[in-house]
Order: structure tokens, then sequence, then C-alpha cells
């Protein structure tokens, strides 16, 4: 079987989660409305999205709605909806495409990048059955009313970083102190980094933060514009250190978790209405995802192959070992996609304490293991 991939993609940088959709969300949930229509630079929410089909190439946006309609060769129409561009956290995805495993269980599975309001909009709306999201877009979305439930996590635990040139001389929160951030400028970067280095005894008011958006992380670090970034620690922190040789520094999220809480990224999403009303349908989909990444974990070479072949357009060298560094780290205690409801709560009691979230959430409905094989 072979997998084709539209070319005509926006390059973007890989940041650690849906910042513009985060904030639109985080707004609507403070005020107790909906999201509002912030737009992504560059994209729109109506824009076109590529898609990964398995033997087809198409563009366009998505049509599918919360009751997949049958495909031609019998099969259903389901739509998956990325949170970022294809990467090594998607290659059990792309596996299990490469493999027709999807097919088996009688999907016929469309994927697509994000339409700028992010997948738990979409979702939610039914404008895909399925998404790639994170918890901390998909608590917001629910205090505002998007009806988007987590049904697996990709990873056990949140594999970000805070990522610096070695010779900034940043070895652990505290180190922060007189040092410039580059971010979005985003409420819980702010909370983050100010919980942290308080935590280590530092002071969080001498850490200085510019607003840098979307841009080379590691340019901008060597050029001197800002001394630290929030980056996922298999991707950008990987291809700075392995794959381009570079002497950096990183401070793990899963470090400190005596100061800040762990929290799921990425997730697989899906609507109350789609659990309520086609269980089965999320029953198969994850059976056949979770095989895939299972098949990732135990060969991180055909994975790599299966997400190159979909995305030919990535850097081979970063795949290849981003996905050998994903696949032993894809699975917990429990098993592929399993989540924890202590992990869900402290991380929306934390939302809460910092004023991101107005009230209290219910956090055990915002997850469910009940549809993992």
């Amino acid at each position: 079987m072979s997998l084709f991939l539209h070319t005509r993609r926006r390059r973007r940088r890989f940041i650690p989660f849906a910042f513009v959709a985060l904030l639109a969300l985080l707004g609507a949930a403070l005020v107790g409305c909906g999201a509002n229509d912030d737009e992504e630079p560059t994209e729109t929410a109506t824009s076109a999205v590529e898609t990964t089909v398995t033997g087809t190439a198409t563009s366009g946006t998505s049509t599918s709605t919360a009751t997949p309609t049958p495909s031609g060769d019998g099969l259903r129409d389901v739509t998956l909806m990325l949170n970022w561009t294809p990467n090594a956290q998607h290659a059990g995805i792309y596996l299990a495409l490469a493999n027709g495993w999807y097919e088996e269980q009688g999907i016929n599975l469309e994927v697509v990048e994000p339409a700028a309001a992010g997948a738990d909009q979409v979702v939610g709306t039914g404008g895909a059955e399925f998404g790639v999201s994170q918890a901390e877009s998909l608590l917001p979305a629910r205090a505002a009313g998007v009806p988007v439930v987590s049904i697996a996590t990709i990873m056990p635990y949140n594999d970000s970083s805070f990522m610096s040139l070695a010779s900034a001389g940043i070895e652990r929160p505290r180190d922060f102190e007189g040092k410039t951030y580059g971010g979005y400028g985003g409420a819980l970067e702010t909370e983050l980094l100010h919980t942290l280095v308080a935590c280590d005894g530092g002071d969080p008011d001498k850490v200085n933060m510019v607003e840098v958006g979307n841009i080379d992380y590691l340019a901008g670090m060597e050029q001197g514009r800002f001394d630290f970034v929030w980056v996922f620690e298999g991707w950008d922190a990987l291809r700075a250190r392995d794959v381009e040789g570079k002497d950096i520094n990183s401070i793990k999220f899963v470090d400190w978790l005596d100061c800040i809480p762990d929290w799921y990224t990425p997730i697989f999403i899906t609507s109350e209405d789609m659990i309520a009303n086609d269980p089965e349908l999320v029953r198969s989909f994850l059976a056949a995802t979770a095989r895939g990444y299972e098949a990732a974990i135990s060969d991180p070479a055909a994975a790599t192959d299966a997400l190159l072949a979909a995305a030919p357009e990535l850097d081979q060298s970063l795949v290849a070992a981003s996905v050998q560094y994903h696949a032993p780290k894809f699975v917990g205690e429990g098993g592929w996609g399993t989540q924890d409801a202590e992990v869900w709560s402290a991380f929306a009691d934390f939302l809460v304490t910092a004023g991101l979230l107005d009230q209290p959430i219910d956090s055990d409905a915002a997850f469910t293991n009940e549809f993992l094989p």
C-alpha cells in the first residue's frame, strides 16, 4: 500500500502545544463563552488543509461530520485532525496506515493538519471524528463548553523541556534569573516559569520574557535574541543536540514534578457525541491506532519509513533519531494510551490556581480509558 502526502504544506516549527488555539480557549473559558476567532498568522480557520489518505492525495477543508459515511469500497470515511504537522509523535498513526490496520477495522482514515482554531473546536463541533490535542487546550475547551474527551495519550508523560545553549549557563530553573525567555507570551508559559523559578529558590521577577512567535528557536538563541525556549525534548532539543551537534542544556519538565504538575500531551480526542452514539467506531479507531504504536515501539525503523513515506519533506536523519527516541517512551506502566485520573486532576487544579480557569472543572469527565484495546 502506498501513502501520499500533499506537499503544499506550510513549513512551521514544531512547538510544545497549539498556542493560538490555547490562548483563544483560555480567554473563552475566563469569560464563560465560546472560543474566539483569533487566527494563527498566515493561516485562517477555513483555510485548506493538506491530507494524508490511503492511496490518494487530496487537499481541502474537512467535510466529515459526527456520523461517518461509507466510502466506495464499503469502508467508513473517518477524519483525524493532527495537532501539528506530521512528526515522530505521530509515527504510530502512519505505521498503522501503511499496514492497512485502519482498513481492517473498517475505517478509511483521512489525516488532516489542524485548522487555526485547533483540533478541540473542530472535533467538538463534529468537523472531524477524532483529533490529536493536548491537556492544556482540552481542559479550557471543556470549560468553554466544547464537548471533547481524551481517549488515549500518545505518551505517558509530558516530554517538554526548556532548552538553552550551554554557553548561557542555564542548568536549573533558578538560573533563569537575568535570562530572557522567548515564547508566545501565554499565561501558561508565565505561570510555569514563575512556579519553577520560585520553587528552585530564585526570583521569578528577574526573568525576562519576549514574544518571538513561530521562529527558528536555535537560530534565535545563537543570534542572542533570547536565552531559552520551551520545546519538546524529542524533537527540537534532539535536533539541536544529536542532529546538528550543538552544545545545549535541557531542563526537562519531568525532572521537576515536585514543583509543577505533569500532564498529557499529545492526546487523542473525540467528542462526547461520538462516544454516546458510535462507541464501536471509537473502539475500532483505537484498536488500529494502538496497534500502530505498539508496532512502532518494537520496530522504530518501520515507523520511520512509514512517516517518511507520508511526509518525505521531513529531515530523514531527524525523523530516524526522533522515532528511535520516542519508541520506548510511547508506553507507560498501564500499557499504551492509558491515562491516570490523578494526573488530570493535578493539572486541572494547577490551571485554576494559576488563574487560567476561573473555576474548578470535572477532570474525570475529560478523559476515558474505556475504549483502549
